[in-house]
Protein backbone atom coordinates (compact mmCIF):
# COMPACT_ATOMS: atom_id res chain seq x y z
CA UNK A 1 0.00 0.00 0.00
CA UNK A 2 2.91 2.09 -0.17
CA UNK A 3 1.99 3.70 -3.70
CA UNK A 4 -1.75 4.96 -2.13
CA UNK A 5 -0.04 6.88 0.48
CA UNK A 6 2.94 8.17 -1.13
CA UNK A 7 6.07 9.46 1.22
CA UNK A 8 8.13 12.85 0.40
CA UNK A 9 10.97 11.11 -1.18
CA UNK A 10 8.85 8.97 -3.69
CA UNK A 11 6.74 12.18 -4.46
CA UNK A 12 10.23 13.94 -5.16
CA UNK A 13 11.44 11.52 -7.63
CA UNK A 14 7.90 11.41 -9.15
CA UNK A 15 7.86 14.75 -9.82
CA UNK A 16 11.51 15.61 -10.97
CA UNK A 17 10.78 12.13 -13.28
CA UNK A 18 7.96 13.69 -14.73
CA UNK A 19 9.42 17.03 -15.22
CA UNK A 20 12.25 15.42 -17.16
CA UNK A 21 9.97 13.22 -19.22
CA UNK A 22 8.19 16.61 -19.65
CA UNK A 23 11.14 18.84 -20.45
CA UNK A 24 11.76 16.30 -23.06
CA UNK A 25 8.76 16.10 -24.74
CA UNK A 26 8.80 19.54 -24.94
CA UNK A 27 11.85 20.25 -26.20
CA UNK A 28 11.66 17.82 -28.74
CA UNK A 29 8.70 15.51 -28.44
CA UNK A 30 5.88 18.25 -28.84
CA UNK A 31 7.69 20.21 -31.61
CA UNK A 32 7.90 17.11 -33.74
CA UNK A 33 4.51 15.90 -32.88
CA UNK A 34 3.25 19.88 -33.65
CA UNK A 35 5.03 20.21 -36.51
CA UNK A 36 3.73 16.56 -37.85
CA UNK A 37 0.22 17.78 -36.96
CA UNK A 38 0.36 20.74 -38.56
CA UNK A 39 1.94 19.43 -41.56
CA UNK A 40 -1.07 16.56 -41.57
CA UNK A 41 -3.80 19.44 -41.42
CA UNK A 42 -1.97 21.58 -44.62
CA UNK A 43 -2.11 18.15 -46.42
CA UNK A 44 -5.71 18.12 -45.72
CA UNK A 45 -6.83 21.59 -46.39
CA UNK A 46 -4.34 21.13 -49.91
CA UNK A 47 -6.37 17.90 -50.61
CA UNK A 48 -9.54 19.79 -49.86
CA UNK A 49 -8.51 22.77 -52.11
CA UNK A 50 -7.21 20.76 -55.10
CA UNK A 51 -11.38 18.89 -54.70
CA UNK A 52 -12.70 21.96 -54.88
CA UNK A 53 -10.54 22.70 -57.47
CA UNK A 54 -10.98 19.92 -59.38
CA UNK A 55 -14.37 19.86 -58.89
CA UNK A 56 -15.11 23.67 -60.10
CA UNK A 57 -12.79 22.21 -63.18
CA UNK A 58 -15.09 19.31 -63.91
CA UNK A 59 -18.22 21.44 -64.06
CA UNK A 60 -16.45 24.49 -66.31
CA UNK A 61 -15.26 21.35 -68.30
CA UNK A 62 -19.34 19.68 -68.10
CA UNK A 63 -20.51 23.02 -68.94
CA UNK A 64 -17.79 23.62 -71.83
CA UNK A 65 -18.41 19.78 -73.25
CA UNK A 66 -22.28 20.40 -73.08
CA UNK A 67 -22.21 24.33 -75.17
CA UNK A 68 -20.07 21.86 -77.80
CA UNK A 69 -22.71 19.18 -77.71
CA UNK A 70 -25.16 21.87 -77.90
CA UNK A 71 -23.22 23.66 -81.07
CA UNK A 72 -22.26 20.58 -82.81
CA UNK A 73 -25.99 19.60 -82.49
CA UNK A 74 -26.87 22.78 -84.24
CA UNK A 75 -24.39 22.40 -86.64
CA UNK A 76 -25.09 19.17 -87.43
CA UNK A 77 -29.12 19.98 -87.81
CA UNK A 78 -27.94 23.31 -90.21
CA UNK A 79 -25.69 20.89 -92.26
CA UNK A 80 -29.03 18.70 -92.37
CA UNK A 81 -31.42 21.60 -93.28
CA UNK A 82 -28.35 22.38 -95.89
CA UNK A 83 -28.08 19.28 -97.19
CA UNK A 84 -31.87 19.03 -97.43
CA UNK A 85 -32.05 22.39 -99.79
CA UNK A 86 -29.48 21.17 -101.99
CA UNK A 87 -31.12 17.52 -102.29
CA UNK A 88 -34.05 19.47 -103.60
CA UNK A 89 -32.62 21.90 -105.59
CA UNK A 90 -30.59 19.41 -107.55
CA UNK A 91 -33.54 17.28 -107.39
CA UNK A 92 -35.37 20.58 -109.33
CA UNK A 93 -32.39 21.08 -112.08
CA UNK A 94 -32.63 16.91 -112.70
CA UNK A 95 -36.57 17.58 -113.62
CA UNK A 96 -36.01 20.58 -115.27
CA UNK A 97 -33.52 19.27 -117.15
CA UNK A 98 -35.32 16.24 -118.45
CA UNK A 99 -38.44 18.54 -118.83
CA UNK A 100 -36.30 20.36 -121.24
CA UNK A 101 -34.77 17.39 -122.68
CA UNK A 102 -37.96 15.67 -123.02
CA UNK A 103 -39.52 18.52 -125.24
CA UNK A 104 -36.43 18.82 -127.07
CA UNK A 105 -36.40 14.86 -128.51
CA UNK A 106 -40.62 15.21 -128.73
CA UNK A 107 -39.75 18.48 -131.21
CA UNK A 108 -36.80 16.28 -132.60
CA UNK A 109 -39.30 13.47 -133.18
CA UNK A 110 -41.91 15.96 -134.45
CA UNK A 111 -39.70 17.47 -137.11
CA UNK A 112 -38.33 14.12 -138.31
CA UNK A 113 -41.86 12.58 -138.37
CA UNK A 114 -42.83 16.16 -140.10
CA UNK A 115 -39.58 15.84 -142.95
CA UNK A 116 -40.58 11.98 -143.23
CA UNK A 117 -44.52 12.95 -143.78
CA UNK A 118 -42.76 15.35 -146.32
CA UNK A 119 -40.92 13.00 -147.89
CA UNK A 120 -43.21 10.29 -148.31
CA UNK A 121 -45.75 12.93 -149.82
CA UNK A 122 -43.14 14.04 -152.25
CA UNK A 123 -42.07 10.37 -152.82
CA UNK A 124 -46.29 10.08 -153.17
CA UNK A 125 -46.57 13.16 -155.51
CA UNK A 126 -43.28 11.49 -158.06
CA UNK A 127 -45.22 8.11 -158.37
CA UNK A 128 -48.97 9.64 -158.68
CA UNK A 129 -47.24 12.40 -161.70
CA UNK A 130 -45.70 9.32 -162.94
CA UNK A 131 -48.63 7.46 -163.27
CA UNK A 132 -50.52 10.43 -164.70
CA UNK A 133 -47.95 11.20 -166.81
CA UNK A 134 -47.84 7.52 -168.36
CA UNK A 135 -51.81 7.37 -168.26
CA UNK A 136 -51.68 10.65 -170.33
CA UNK A 137 -49.11 9.07 -172.72
CA UNK A 138 -51.31 5.89 -173.30
CA UNK A 139 -54.69 8.54 -174.07
CA UNK A 140 -52.47 10.78 -176.10
CA UNK A 141 -51.17 7.96 -178.53
CA UNK A 142 -54.45 6.47 -178.52
CA UNK A 143 -56.54 10.00 -179.26
CA UNK A 144 -53.23 11.36 -181.25
CA UNK A 145 -53.24 7.86 -183.81
CA UNK A 146 -55.80 9.98 -186.01
CA UNK A 147 -54.32 13.68 -187.77
CA UNK A 148 -57.57 14.99 -187.41
CA UNK A 149 -57.60 14.51 -183.60
CA UNK A 150 -54.10 15.96 -182.92
CA UNK A 151 -55.26 19.06 -184.64
CA UNK A 152 -57.98 19.44 -182.65
CA UNK A 153 -56.41 18.42 -179.19
CA UNK A 154 -53.75 20.90 -180.61
CA UNK A 155 -55.94 23.47 -181.45
CA UNK A 156 -57.78 23.27 -178.08
CA UNK A 157 -54.96 23.25 -175.87
CA UNK A 158 -53.41 26.40 -177.75
CA UNK A 159 -56.98 27.91 -176.64
CA UNK A 160 -56.40 27.08 -172.81
CA UNK A 161 -53.23 28.42 -172.71
CA UNK A 162 -54.31 31.77 -174.02
CA UNK A 163 -57.15 31.83 -171.58
CA UNK A 164 -54.78 30.70 -168.91
CA UNK A 165 -52.39 33.24 -169.60
CA UNK A 166 -54.97 36.29 -170.46
CA UNK A 167 -56.68 35.59 -166.61
CA UNK A 168 -52.65 36.22 -165.73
Amino acid sequence: MGLLQPEMGLLFWMCLAFGIVLFVLCKWGFPVIVKSLEERRNYIDSSIEAAKEAEEKLKKITETSQALIESAEAQKQQILRDIAKERERIVSEAKEKAELEGARIISEAKRAAEVEREDILREARSQISTIAIAICERLLRGELADKERQKELAGRLLDELENDNTRN
